[in-house]
């Protein structure tokens, strides 16, 4: 029976399309990954040619606050690696519905650069009935993707890869294919996805501390914390509701702290007293968690949550079994009511 449930999983990674992937009103939160072609250390120093490429990483943070500022898409963590790069988003598409159409046109152009309509739309000017009658139809299409998480990546990935294409004096690609997505089920798996991304430079040997966790936001949060730079809004203002009941700045931070000491092999940490009952509000069990922090992107494919959570996505998509669902049990608390 687990080797038909092994044998389903593979079909359905292959061959669920990305709109069964990301799904706003099953989940507003995911974990995205894009990596550069074929790995190569195309935003960092490459070793093989000696070439330094760190400034890159510059224009990936610019590029996101951009479509941050222009998409329904909120960013609650991310870390820009050499080759490769994590964000924690949340999607809020019930926004688009609230904006004018001037506004839906101003946030398009914060992000794509559209034709030259558009800039006479914005200036008030007088425009034919067929210029309107345009400006009538593009309107609904920008709104809609003004609230999705492909043109958000879209409007990230594109631009870097012309620039970095013309700095190199190349044509090609410059992704590696389309970003991977993993949806956040509940608060625990939001909290430890962005713990996962935040300690990224950690586990790879690239820094010591959070603070020194360069081009993540978690060093953003810590210089904020400090009144320094222009940081990210305080967590629980950044999560609403959910981060406000759930978990605080000074309660991440400490999680986040704790959890890079346990995944530094040199140092041994010892759990805060605070600790369990933070991870036992967002429903994860200790144990469970230190692992999923560690291979996040191993143990679970497209989704992350409790199995109860994970097999109402399955039902939602005519599916038996997602891959993840064994890893979620060793992982997130039974709830009490279960």
């Amino acid at each position: 029976m687990l080797a038909g449930h092994a044998d389903d999983t593979r079909v359905i990674e292959m061959t669920l399309p990305r709109a069964s992937l990301v799904r706003p009103e099953a989940t507003p939160y995911y974990h995205v990954i894009s990596r550069c072609v074929r790995q190569q250390f195309l935003c960092g120093f490459d070793t093989r040619t000696s070439r330094d490429f760190t400034h890159r990483r510059e224009w990936i943070r610019a590029r996101m606050r951009q479509a941050a500022k222009a998409f329904a898409i909120n960013i609650h963590a991310y870390a820009i690696m050499s080759n490769h790069f994590h964000l924690v988003v949340e999607l809020q598409p019930h926004q688009v519905l609230q904006w004018s159409d001037t506004e839906v046109i101003r946030r398009w152009r914060m992000a794509f650069k559209g034709p030259a309509l558009l800039d006479r739309f914005t200036r008030g000017a007088k425009l034919s009935t067929g210029e309107r009658a345009r400006i009538k139809m593009l309107i609904p299409l920008y709104r809609e993707r003004l609230g999705s998480l492909s043109w958000f990546m879209r409007a990230i990935n594109e631009p870097i890869a012309r620039m970095a294409n013309q700095e190199d004096n190349v044509a090609g690609r410059f992704w590696d294919g389309r970003f991977k997505s993993q949806a956040l089920l509940t608060a625990g798996a939001l909290i430890a996805a962005m713990a996962y991304v935040d300690l990224n430079p950690i586990r790879a040997g690239l820094a010591s501390t959070p603070e020194d966790a360069d081009y993540t936001s978690i060093q953003e949060r810590i210089r904020g914390r400090r009144g320094a730079g222009e940081p990210l809004e305080p967590l629980g203002d950044r999560l609403g509701d959910l981060g406000n009941q759930l978990c605080g700045l000074d309660d991440y931070l400490e999680l986040v702290d704790w959890s890079g000491r346990f995944v530094q092999k040199d140092k041994i940490g010892v759990i805060s007293r605070t600790l369990p009952p933070l991870l036992v509000r967002l429903g994860l069990q200790p144990d469970g968690y230190t692992r999923l922090i560690s291979r996040t992107e191993r143990r679970f494919k497209n989704w992350i949550g409790p199995s109860h959570a994970m097999q109402h996505i399955a039902g939602l998509l005519g599916r038996r079994f997602l891959q993840g669902q064994g890893a979620a049990e060793t992982v997130f608390q039974v709830p009490q009511s279960a």
